[in-house]
């Protein structure tokens, strides 16, 4: 089965429209222009997104009538955070463009989520409408648990206390599986960082200040909880075919699922007065930075690290 979670490569498209973004959390009124700066840029980035969707992964399969796909098991689930993530952080850069624009930080919330949601709906209905794929309950139900999280912070606390971060280190494949890394996660970085689930860690990085304001304890540093799985060479098993049509199984290789516990840096509570460096913060708070970590995992059970992302 073909790498079906598409939509994390266009977070970059999203957070350039940020600019030079300040940390301030509202502006006295709605600036005429920059509203309709920011609604045609976000036009553009939807309208661009899908032709370059549409050219990159549906042109070459065919259409069908649109069908259901349900891929819950698919990948130990870390494509679901991965949409999860992505989700949240289209919200995010999306909220902060309409703050930047004049709107209430509640009202630019809630445009933020809507924006992020109707954009990954979108994607998935293009699914639906592809005899390669199809329409993703979970994928949707992924989707609007991460506009949802952003969403429900900013109206209850008015910031984000709880952060969906991602983390990534190339997985060390066992010798002779460089081609099945190829054909399913691509030949170089960029592919990779994208598509490679062993390779990913998806984070959720809680302010422990912000829920202790009394406390001695740094705004800046919080503590994550994070999931990833490796040893994963196909959808559902190890097992696959070849261009020669050839049973491939390599079931001695266990896929493993990981937790880890680990320290992390929230960037937009570093204080300072310069615009470019809260601009760079805010966009570099989507990566878990990396620190040590204690992990547990399902073969092996518990061990440390010096130094995970």
């Amino acid at each position: 089965m073909s790498i079906r979670h598409r939509s994390t490569g266009l977070l970059a498209a999203c957070f350039t429209m940020v600019g030079s973004l300040s940390a301030q959390d509202s502006i006295p009124a709605p600036k005429p222009g920059r509203v309709w700066g920011v609604t045609g840029a976000h036009a553009l980035m939807w309208t661009g997104s899908f032709i370059a969707l549409n050219k990159a992964w549906y042109a070459d399969y065919p259409r069908s009538a649109f069908h259901f796909f349900n891929d819950g098991a698919e990948w130990n689930q870390v494509d679901k955070a991965g949409h999860a993530w992505t989700a949240y952080q289209l919200a995010r850069g999306s909220a902060a463009t309409w703050q930047w624009a004049g709107m209430n930080r509640r009202k630019a919330a809630w445009l933020g989520a809507a924006s992020a949601l109707a954009f990954q709906s979108v994607v998935e209905i293009q699914d639906g409408y592809s005899a390669e794929w199809g329409f993703s309950a979970w994928d949707m139900a992924a989707n609007l648990g991460g506009a949802s999280s952003f969403l429900v912070q900013e109206l209850a606390w008015q910031e984000q206390r709880l952060h969906i971060k991602m983390g990534y280190w190339p997985h060390d494949y066992p010798d002779g599986l460089e081609t099945r890394r190829n054909d399913l996660f691509g030949k170089g970085f960029s592919e990779r960082i994208l598509k490679d689930y062993n390779s990913q860690t998806y984070w959720i990085s809680g302010n422990i200040h912000s829920f202790f304001p009394n406390s001695r304890w740094p705004k800046w540093l919080i503590l994550s909880v994070g999931y990833g799985s490796d040893i994963m060479l196909g959808a559902h098993s190890n097992r696959w075919q070849n261009d020669e049509n050839t049973t491939i199984d390599r079931s001695d290789l266990a896929r493993t699922r990981r937790f880890y516990l680990s320290a992390d840096i929230d960037l937009t509570q570093i204080p300072t007065r310069s615009r470019a460096l809260k601009t760079v913060f805010f966009l570099f708070n989507a990566v878990k930075i990396p620190a040590p970590a204690l992990e547990w995992n399902t073969s092996n059970g518990f061990r440390g690290h010096w130094l995970h992302e």
